[in-house]
C-alpha cells in the first residue's frame, strides 16, 4: 500500500481502540450501524443507549468530546433535510408553536437525525482512531474487491495532488485580476472545471504507464499483513453486540 497518509480526522494515540486491527474495526462499525438502522424509531430511549455507548468508545479513544462534536458538521445537510419534513409530508396534521406540522413527518425527521448522527459519529470516531492505510488495509483484509480497494487507495494518494493544481489555478487567475462576482464568471469557473479535468486524466495516463513499466498487472504488493486474535475481535464486538442487546429490547418492549 505504501506509507501511510495522515488526514485531519485520525487522531494519534495508544488508546486499546487504537490497538485494535483495523478489519475489526471496520466490521464493529458496519454491524454497529446496521444494528441501529435496525431499530424502532418510536423507541427512542434506546437511541440514548446508543449515544452513550459511543460516548464509553470515545472515552476509551481519548476522543475529546469537542473534537467529535466538531466533526458532526458535516450531517449538517441531513439536519437541513430533515427539518422540512414535518412541512412538506402528507397525513395527520398536529400544532406545533403555531405551526402545523404532520406527525408522520416529524417522525421521520426523528429518524434521519438519530439514526444518521448515529452512525456519523460511529464514522468519525473509526476515522479519530484508525489511519487511512490501515483503512485501506483493513478493507483489503475483509476481502472488499481489489479493484476498488486500488481506486479507493488512488483517490486518498492524489486528492491532495488535485486540490494543490485547483490552488496554483486559481491563483493564477486571480493574479490576472480574475475575481468570481456573477453568474457572468461562471463560464470562466466550468473552463477551470474542464482544464482540471483534462490534467487529471492525463496525470492518470502517466501514472498507469510508471505503473505498467515497473511489473504492475492488476494488482498491488501487500506490504502488511494484518491479522487479529480472538480475543481482539471478541473486543471489537463488544459495541455492536451490546447495541444488539438494545435493539432486541427495542422491539420486545
Amino acid at each position: 500500500m505504501g506509507a501511510g497518509h495522515a488526514h485531519r480526522l485520525y487522531r494519534a494515540g495508544r488508546s486499546p481502540v487504537h490497538a485494535l486491527p483495523p478489519h475489526t474495526k471496520l466490521a464493529a462499525a458496519f454491524a454497529f450501524v446496521a444494528v441501529v438502522v435496525s431499530t424502532p424509531r418510536e423507541a427512542m430511549w434506546a437511541f440514548g443507549l446508543y449515544a452513550a455507548l459511543l460516548g464509553v468508545v470515545a472515552f476509551l479513544a481519548r476522543v475529546p468530546a469537542g473534537f467529535l462534536l466538531k466533526r458532526l458538521l458535516i450531517e449538517v445537510p441531513f439536519v437541513a433535510f430533515a427539518v422540512l419534513m414535518p412541512f412538506v409530508a402528507e397525513g395527520q396534521r398536529v400544532d406545533v408553536w403555531g405551526l402545523s406540522l404532520s406527525v408522520e413527518g416529524l417522525w421521520g425527521a426523528w429518524n434521519v437525525l438519530a439514526k444518521g448522527t448515529l452512525g456519523v459519529a460511529a464514522s468519525v470516531l473509526l476515522a479519530s482512531t484508525t489511519e487511512l492505510r490501515e483503512i485501506l488495509l483493513g478493507l483489503q483484509r475483509l476481502k472488499l474487491p481489489p479493484l476498488l480497494v486500488q481506486i479507493a487507495s488512488f483517490m486518498i494518494r492524489y486528492g491532495d495532488v488535485i486540490t494543490d493544481e485547483l490552488r496554483r489555478m486559481r491563483i493564477a487567475r486571480e493574479s490576472r485580476g480574475f475575481e468570481a462576482r456573477g453568474v457572468r464568471h461562471w463560464g470562466v469557473l466550468a473552463k477551470t472545471a474542464g482544464a482540471l479535468f483534462i490534467r487529471s486524466y492525463e496525470r492518470g495516463e502517466r501514472v498507469h504507464l510508471a505503473m505498467v513499466s515497473r511489473g504492475y498487472a492488476g494488482s498491488m504488493p501487500v506490504i502488511d499483513e494484518v491479522s487479529a486474535s480472538r480475543a481482539q475481535w471478541s473486543y471489537a464486538f463488544t459495541l455492536p453486540l451490546a447495541a444488539l442487546a438494545v435493539c432486541v429490547l427495542g422491539w420486545t418492549l
